[in-house]
């Protein structure tokens, strides 16, 4: 991997610590030749879940992976368009999509968070929140490094 990368399994990733939207933070990704991550199984779940929770600062301090609704209010789809496993879902508590107070932000909540400090037992720590939050990233690419 690429110095400030972290390398697990086959994969490459960077934790980002910039905050900002779920685009912007996309565009990031994809400027450094990746994307938001898709996690394709329990394994991947539970050592970014782990990562994640050892660089959280407080509570709130949650990273965008590569999920949204946006499309479709209900229909989770990862940013290679692959639709969301229902066996590889990890909410910790069903997307509600809430609107904001009085209904100030109607598009809803459409982008996936994920975080609980110190890591989850249980590794269900995704959360929905408006796309327009400000929050630190997860990127992922495939290790192209033969020699780590």
């Amino acid at each position: 991997c690429e110095p400030g990368w972290e390398l697990n399994q086959m994969n490459c990733y960077y934790f980002s610590t910039t905050k900002s939207s779920w685009n912007d933070s996309r565009r990031s990704c994809t400027d450094l030749g990746s994307d938001l991550v898709k996690i394709d199984s329990r394994e991947e779940q539970a050592f970014l879940a782990r990562r994640v929770g050892d660089i959280m600062e407080n509570f709130w301090d949650r990273f965008w992976i590569g999920l949204t609704d946006s499309e479709e209010e209900g229909r989770w789809f990862w940013v290679d368009g692959s639709p969301l496993d229902k066996s590889l879902s990890f909410w910790d508590s069903l997307p509600d999509d809430w609107k904001g107070p009085k209904g100030t932000n109607p598009e809803g909540e459409d982008c996936a968070i994920m975080g609980t400090r110190g890591g989850s037992q249980n590794l269900k720590c995704w959360y929905d929140v408006f796309c327009s939050n400000s929050q630190k990233s997860v990127c992922k690419t495939i290790n192209k490094s033969p020699f780590d």
